[in-house]
């Protein structure tokens, strides 16, 4: 099942009103069907402009009052990041074991210029970015999120 026709099936699952966690969201979707891992679930609530309301997820564009108490890419750099290492054009974050995910998901969300793409394991995260140079500013950026 392709992605949009997930993202199809997740907006028609919020019209009969807002779900209250991404784990609800996962269980519904398996009802129809979709087996979708968190980091995939998390990828599809951010590019359908989803967010976490007092009620549960709802669509931004809804009126929606964002739910502030969700983790900041910086926090999760601050408390799951272990080291960061430049190959070339390549970025090796390693995190804690079990935190790859949610920070490669964070960091995503970031929607910074010189990623293009991020792949995460179970404590390690590949960021794939155009060249040296922006793999340099990138890594700066996040060793800035550790201070």
């Amino acid at each position: 099942m392709t992605k949009p026709v997930r993202h199809k099936v997740i907006l028609e699952l919020l019209e009969n009103g807002p779900l209250a966690s991404q784990e609800d969201l996962q269980r519904a979707l398996a009802k129809r069907g979709f087996k979708v891992g968190q980091a995939t679930l998390s990828r599809d609530i951010h590019e359908l402009g989803l967010a976490k309301t007092g009620h549960g997820y709802a669509r931004l564009n809804e009126g929606a009052v964002v739910d502030s108490g969700l983790p900041s890419a910086q926090r999760l750099v601050r408390e799951f990041v272990t080291d960061i290492r430049v190959a070339q054009n390549l970025l090796v974050v390693k995190t804690a074991v079990g935190s790859a995910q949610p920070v490669a998901a964070a960091l995503d969300a970031e929607s910074w210029p010189e990623a293009i793409g991020t792949v995460a394991g179970d404590d390690t995260i590949l960021i794939v970015t155009p060249d040296n140079k922006a793999s340099a500013r990138l890594a700066q950026r996040i060793r800035g999120m550790l201070a």
